[in-house]
């Protein structure tokens, strides 16, 4: 006699017949799930949205820099990271989260012992989204109290304002910590050649010199203070740009050229040596004149050129540095974000269900192997088998204790 395979029919019999055991079993895992929803603390998500100012600023304070004699500087730089992924790794530094951690006493409400811990757990509460579309970046904070919740979302956003404020993100900010440097070096070299001038004056006259020779030694001086500015320049693209920038091989070749006219000046190559700097018919104390003079015009000149680009890179500072703005401020949320208990008790009825149904597929299996006694032989034979088995490994464990 052949044996039919069983169908959708003789599943359904076997359902219905060990319907109680279904049932129960739904019904157990059904009060459980809302034992544990009731039991579990209501969470809370308040939620705010800000912009973050706008980083790639080819400023018009860039272009009135060129006009002025400086350089301006490309807004969109080789290797430029986002912004938006900036400020949303800094929402979750250490240095913001401990102040929020001081700040709410996050150790006592989180009731840990450790600020590490508390740190953590803060972090775990954290939702942060950023939108490449639209530059806005979501901020949220879970929390079991909803007024707690909204406001650690708003202090986020304070403490984020205050960080950058404390930081230099922009490429203006860099810039303008680089040239304010600078500036303070060239002024103290134009102090010290005015200095230098002064006692030379005292100790030897003052000595007029030709007007050609004025000239000559003012062109000198200048290009030499345009040289060490193009050489700052140079310097902060190095910082931001790749070999390949268009920008920084521009301002290289520009370099180049202004060197080698300085030398034909200055007599040191090429075919027209200024002949004041390189022959001996001027008397000694108007040659001494002449270098004085020489060191003084070109302190002055490169202490306005980098006056200029320092003013500059303070207005592309303000610019790129404006205020995070603010979209939508964290109010107290209405609703619970978690757990959701319809949801939840939806998940363990239908989980309750295939277990119900498995239990009673077992069942219905065991039933019909009870009654069938070539079945019952080898559920007997693999006893024995499994009796056997486990004195052999009795005898051989009381072996190796005696051993």
């Amino acid at each position: 006699m052949t044996e039919t395979k069983p169908t959708l029919i003789d599943y359904l019999i076997v359902i219905l017949k060990w319907k109680r055991v279904v049932a129960g079993i739904t019904l157990s895992f059904v009060a459980i799930a809302a034992l544990v929803v009731f039991l579990i603390p209501p969470v809370y998500v308040a939620r705010t949205r800000i912009l973050p100012p706008d980083s790639d600023n080819a400023s018009s304070s860039a272009q009135l820099l060129s006009q002025l004699g400086g350089a301006g500087f490309p807004g969109a730089l080789l290797g430029k990271k986002s912004m938006n992924d900036l400020y949303a790794g800094l929402l979750q530094s250490r240095t913001v989260l401990d102040r929020m951690v001081d700040r709410f006493h996050l150790t006592e409400v989180y009731k840990v012992k450790y600020r590490e811990d508390a740190r953590s757990r803060l972090q775990a509460a954290l939702l942060i989204a950023n939108d490449r579309k639209s530059g806005v970046i979501s901020i949220g904070v879970a929390d079991r109290d909803r007024k707690r919740a909204a406001l650690m979302a708003n202090a986020l956003v304070e403490e984020l304002k205050r960080l950058t404020q404390e930081l230099a993100l922009t490429e203006a900010s860099q810039r303008r910590l680089f040239f304010e440097e600078k500036l303070k070096e060239a002024k103290e070299t134009m102090v010290r050649s005015e200095e230098a001038m002064k006692g030379f004056q005292e100790e030897t006259g003052a000595i007029e010199m030709k007007e050609q020779a004025k000239a000559i030694i003012e062109s000198v001086a200048k290009l030499r203070a345009e040289i060490a500015s193009k050489q700052v320049q140079l310097k902060v693209i190095r910082t931001y740009s790749m070999p390949q920038n268009p920008d920084l091989q521009k301002t290289e070749e520009e370099l180049r050229g202004m060197r080698e006219q300085l030398g034909r000046l200055e007599g040191r190559g090429g075919t027209n040596p200024a002949v004041l700097l390189s022959s001996g018919n001027v008397p000694a104390a108007g040659t001494g004149y002449v270098r004085k003079m020489r060191d003084l015009k070109y302190s002055e000149t490169l202490f306005e050129l980098l006056a200029k680009q320092y003013e500059v890179a303070k207005m592309d500072e303000s610019r790129s540095g404006a205020p995070i703005q603010v979209i939508d401020k964290a109010l107290e949320p209405e609703k619970k974000d978690r757990p959701k208990r319809a949801k939840t008790v939806a998940i363990a009825s239908v989980v309750g269900i295939f277990a119900g149904v498995l239990a009673s597929l077992m069942l219905e299996s065991r039933e019909r192997l009870s009654r069938d006694p070539a079945a019952r032989e080898r559920i007997e034979r693999l006893k024995r088998y499994a009796a056997l088995r486990r004195r052999e490994d009795d005898a051989v464990a009381r072996i190796g204790t005696e051993v």
